[in-house]
């Protein structure tokens, strides 16, 4: 049976910044009761009073596994190296018979420059390159016959050197997401690999992302 206790977790556990915002003490409970009082008796099909809302919003501990807190510090303070890459180029190609063909041509342009930025992902209907910009004109001779859905210059990749551990705990993706987000930066790209993960911003950004994921640590 659902008690008003558990619509409120089921509300936050779905606007982790909300959650957020209450785990730290900066958001009005009264006000927040007072939007939540609509939503929350439309589930419960009766009037809810939102001092009983609020008092269970005073009560609402995160539903964390336990330590989950600790580890996670913990790899946020191991978090390795951050790099900065900019003068990059997005290629989004759809894809076709012939993508692996001319993609080898470019593997073989790319193999032997260690310092170049590249990365390749294929999905299920389109694929997309990031690499150099000063290699557009090369990307574009390849790609001649391919169709491009789109193609975006001015862009820098944020790379982050992550702990070995970081597979086994639920949520350390989010924290970066929410540092951005918070910080009103919009990625253009998110790659990752098992331990690094990049984000690409346009160069309006970069400074104010790199600024933003190095806070994190502290």
């Amino acid at each position: 049976m659902k008690t008003i206790a558990s619509c409120v977790e089921d509300v936050l556990i779905t606007q982790p910044y909300l959650e957020e915002a209450l785990s730290r003490g900066i958001i009005n409970y009264s006000a927040l009761a007072e939007e939540l009082q609509q939503p929350i008796s439309g589930i419960l099909k009766k009037p809810v009073k939102s001092a009983a809302i609020m008092m269970a919003l005073r009560r609402y501990n995160s539903p964390l596994v336990p330590g989950h807190s600790l580890k996670m510090k913990k790899i946020i303070n191991n978090l390795g190296d951050i790099t900065v890459r900019s003068n990059l180029t997005d290629f989004t190609v759809k894809n076709s018979h012939t993508l692996i063909q001319n993609h080898s041509k470019i593997l073989e342009k790319v193999k032997g420059q260690s310092k170049l930025f590249y990365t390749f992902t294929r999905g299920i209907h389109e694929s997309n390159i990031i690499i150099s910009s000063s290699l557009k004109p090369f990307i574009m001779e390849c790609f001649k016959g391919e169709t491009f859905i789109a193609i975006q210059d001015g862009l820098s990749a944020i790379s982050i050197n992550l702990p070995e551990e970081n597979s086994k705990i639920a949520g350390l993706y989010y924290h970066f997401f929410k540092r951005l987000a918070w910080e009103g930066i919009i990625l253009y790209e998110v790659v990752s690999t098992t331990n690094e993960f990049t984000i690409l911003v346009e160069d309006d950004f970069v400074d104010k992302a790199f600024s933003a994921v190095k806070r994190l640590k502290k």
